[in-house]
């Protein structure tokens, strides 16, 4: 039986509802953005002690949403022997590609062709291969950072709707991050081919880049951009984007490519920066 609050997530005007509240919380009038950051420090939890600037520094609800991060706050683990987590939250699911399927909860799986907005060319590449699907839940830092080394080769914008992505809708909507609106960035680097995607989600009021600003989501069209000129190159560890309140961030590695922690399972929390996984060298001449 169908809980209410799937029932909800099921005939709720998701992108009307998301627009709205960007409208409010992109809202510069200082008593309006200074409470709602307020309320939303105390209903979450949110530690302020690894913030750059205060709530009165934020122009607005969005501002602190994205708030950017003491220096020092998220060392690096040694990206030249590790894969990073590109963001804070949890492990949501952690494991391997297979016959182009990604576990999403017991019982539920979508496809690498699916999540890349149906580019079947990239998919392939994929198959047999490492995936990692990580949560940031609302009080975590939201900026989404590089998990290795790579150049930017192309994005696709995916529309779809904007399901919660707790583990409960996890749990109760069959191939939700496949669903969801979402940009998928793909990149090439030492590691080979690898993909973060940054999945939107109920009230995501939008989804930006370090190279194209704000993305235009709650957009009905596909739309793909080729990046193959190599003209955005990045460190592990680099901010990539933000998410605008929300979401998800799905790494895909080829195989051969990657080895996961093994002590990391479905609830751990991460942070940006630490060591998720083994960079798995190629062998002389290969």
């Amino acid at each position: 039986m169908t809980s209410p609050f799937i029932w909800l997530q099921h005939v709720l005007p998701h992108h009307a509802i998301s627009r709205g509240a960007g409208a409010i919380g992109s809202s510069e009038v200082p008593w309006l953005k200074n409470l709602l950051i307020r309320r939303f420090i105390d209903a979450y939890d949110v530690d302020m002690s690894e913030a750059a600037r205060s709530v009165e520094q934020f122009k607005s609800f969005n501002d602190f949403f994205t708030r950017e991060l003491k220096p020092g706050m998220r060392p690096l683990a040694d990206a030249s022997a590790h894969i990073l987590s590109p963001a804070d939250g949890a492990v949501s699911q952690i494991g391997r590609i297979e016959e182009d399927r990604i576990f999403q909860a017991k019982g539920r799986h979508f496809t690498a062709t699916q999540l890349l907005g149906g580019d079947a060319e990239a998919a392939k590449r994929f198959e047999g291969g490492s995936f990692a699907t990580i949560y940031l839940s609302p009080r975590d830092y939201h900026r989404v950072h590089m998990p290795a080394a790579g150049t930017l080769k192309s994005t696709t914008y995916v529309p779809g709707d904007l399901f919660s992505v707790n583990q409960v809708t996890a749990e109760n909507v069959d191939g939700l991050f496949a669903k969801n609106e979402r940009l998928a960035c793909l990149f090439e680097g030492p590691d080979g081919l690898f993909a973060n995607v940054m999945v939107g989600a109920m009230i995501v009021a939008g989804i930006e880049t370090v190279w194209s600003g704000l993305v235009e989501t709650h957009n009905p069209k596909l739309v793909r951009e080729d990046f193959s000129g190599g003209q955005h190159t990045f460190a592990a560890g680099d901010e990539m984007g933000r998410f605008i309140l929300g979401s998800t961030a799905v790494l895909l590695f080829e195989p051969g490519k990657v080895e996961w922690d093994e002590s990391l399972k479905p609830g751990d929390a991460v942070r940006m920066g630490q060591a998720i996984g083994k960079r798995l060298q190629p062998k002389a001449g290969a």
